[in-house]
């Protein structure tokens, strides 16, 4: 079974920036529950189909297949009532990968760091940009921000 554990934190400045490209992620959601969210993710001209199932704020069941580009933009055109776009900065540091997500529209000016780790307890170094923890904040997951916009906060 596959499972992804992921720490997430509200970046502090822009020290991170220039580092990488960003890619553009559009996604949208079928279903936004805590214990179960379905999304429909586009990069590019390639798309997802994630399913993710809660088991702690660190850590969540996660099945992703490729869908074709054609049927995610008809998924989330007539499917997903929640929608998000963002950009996504992927930053190697201290033996790890952080994505930095910049988000647009009502949620910007919020940019958040996530860092994908082998367990819950794995140590990791911490750029000096990394600001406060949130993994355990529930507002700052995609799923509710899709659905409450941080500038409405």
């Amino acid at each position: 079974m596959a499972v992804e554990i992921e720490r997430r934190f509200l970046v502090k400045n822009d020290a991170w920036r220039g580092q990488v490209e960003p890619k553009l992620l559009y996604q949208a959601y079928l279903s936004v529950e805590k214990e179960r969210t379905m999304r429909v993710r586009v990069v590019g001209d390639e798309a997802w189909l994630t399913l993710k199932g809660y088991i702690s704020d660190v850590s969540r069941h996660e099945f992703e297949y490729p869908i074709p580009l054609q049927d995610a933009l008809s998924i989330i055109d007539n499917m997903c009532p929640f929608k998000m776009k963002k950009h996504r900065y992927c930053i190697d540091f201290g033996g790890h990968t952080f994505e930095v997500d910049e988000y647009f529209g009502d949620n910007a000016p919020l940019v958040v760091a996530e860092i994908e780790l082998p367990s819950e307890d794995t140590a990791f170094e911490r750029p000096e940009w990394l600001g406060e923890e949130i993994t355990h904040d529930g507002r700052f997951t995609n799923a509710y921000l899709s659905q409450h916009p941080y500038s409405a906060w």
